[in-house]
């Protein structure tokens, strides 16, 4: 019985003794368990962390290429191909490859002047030459034919292989179309600086000269006149006389017009007005200005009387500065000033002569301020410059259709009302 009494004691402490080391895994694998949760736990947080900061970068990265209005792309120099990762380029006619294009189809795509320049840049960029590329360059439009917008593209390497050869290239493109703009805008402003300021150089040299001449007419002949006895020949000193002194007038109108035009641009006085009694009053007091042996001057009126509402004074001196030219540059055959109704809103008054013509690239610029084509004709070069303006200010156009020696048609077209 003592026997078994201490056999159960021993049986009963080895158990206590498993449960307690068991009791102590338990515990150990729990705690083991939790401090592996915990890292787990650390280790998710950061990565949600990363992923959110990750998420934020790509939404402020794309709102800076939009911003910016960029395209980005990337090159494989190994495959020699080009994808596109994002375009923000504003525009609909954008010219947008397909994945993996064939750097060599880019070239077709490009105006032909800017074509090799590119190519060659490109090349050097993949073969490693250079490790940034720079390049603006017209690209022919996706959308419709013939047309091309301007592009500025950046890229560099930012990979290379243990050769040191290039294994990805990223870049991107912008359009600078405005910039382009802005550009030939400035130049052609700057020629127009440097043109003007050359005429008015010009100009104010051959002043001197334009109102010398008449002048020095006006007094040699009054000089001579008191000592002149043949009835005859003073009246063809008179006659000189008024033919310079008109000639003097009309150089310091032109002036007078030309400093009075820009402040009387819109300060126009319209009044009904029959625009064939105006147009006979111009006819009749250049019929006296024609050499009537070789030159005839007639009239072509469709009407003998059109209302039209105009400023009278504006329309006189425009039509008598055409022909004030006429007669200036036709020594032989005809001056016809004439009026037709192409609509039933606009009246086209012109004077046709045949004259000396003007050249085609001379037909801009004659309306242009101080533009003598023919500088051994006299004139002042604001005549057609002052037309111009008052076609402008009456709501018209104006213009000239010629051909070198054969004679020109000066044409104005206003509206009627």
């Amino acid at each position: 019985m003592l026997k078994l009494c201490l056999y159960a004691h021993a049986v009963a402490a080895l158990q206590v003794y498993l449960l307690w080391g068991l009791g102590i895994l338990v515990v150990a694998f729990l705690v083991a368990l939790i401090f592996r949760q915990r890292r787990t736990g650390d280790r998710l947080r950061g990565e949600l962390a990363e992923l959110a900061k990750l998420k934020q970068g790509n939404i402020e990265y794309e709102f800076i290429l939009k911003a910016m209005r960029l395209a980005t792309w990337h090159i494989d120099p190994l495959q020699r191909t080009l994808s596109m990762d994002n375009d923000f380029r504003d525009a609909q006619d954008n010219y947008t490859p397909p994945p993996a294009t064939n750097l060599d189809v880019l070239p077709s795509m490009i105006a032909k002047s800017d074509a090799d320049r590119v190519k060659a840049a490109m090349d050097d960029i993949c073969t490693g030459r250079i490790n940034t590329y720079h390049q603006q360059y017209r690209v022919k439009s996706g959308s419709v034919t013939g047309l091309t917008y301007w592009e500025d593209s950046i890229a560099t390497i930012v990979d290379r292989d243990s050769e040191g050869r290039p294994t990805r290239i990223v870049g991107t493109s912008r359009r600078i179309d405005d910039q382009k703009n802005m550009e030939a805008a400035l130049i052609s402003a700057r020629n127009k600086a440097e043109e003007s300021d050359r005429l008015k150089t010009a100009f104010i040299a051959n002043m001197g000269h334009e109102i010398r001449t008449p002048l020095n007419a006006i007094v040699g002949f009054s000089d001579l006149l008191p000592v002149v006895e043949s009835e005859e020949d003073r009246n063809q000193i008179i006659k000189e006389i008024q033919f310079n002194n008109q000639k003097l007038l009309r150089i310091i109108n032109g002036l007078v017009s030309m400093s009075k035009i820009e402040a009387e641009a819109k300060n126009l006085v319209k009044s009904q007005t029959n625009l064939v009694s105006v147009l006979k009053d111009i006819a009749n007091v250049h019929a006296a200005t024609v050499d009537t042996q070789n030159v005839a001057l007639v009239t072509q009126f469709p009407y003998t009387e059109l209302m039209i509402n105009t400023d009278v004074n504006k329309l006189r001196e425009l039509v008598d500065n055409f022909m004030s030219n006429a007669v200036k540059f036709t020594l032989k055959g005809r001056i016809t000033l004439g009026y037709d109704l192409p609509d039933g809103e606009h009246v086209r008054i012109w004077v046709t002569d045949t004259g000396l013509g003007v050249a085609e690239a001379d037909r801009q610029r004659i309306f242009d301020r101080f533009v003598k084509v023919n500088e051994y004709v006299p004139g002042t070069g604001l005549g057609l410059s002052v037309a111009k303006s008052h076609a402008e200010s009456l709501g018209g156009k104006i213009g000239v259709d010629s051909k070198l020696g054969e004679g020109s048609t000066f044409w104005v077209e206003l509206p009627l009302i």
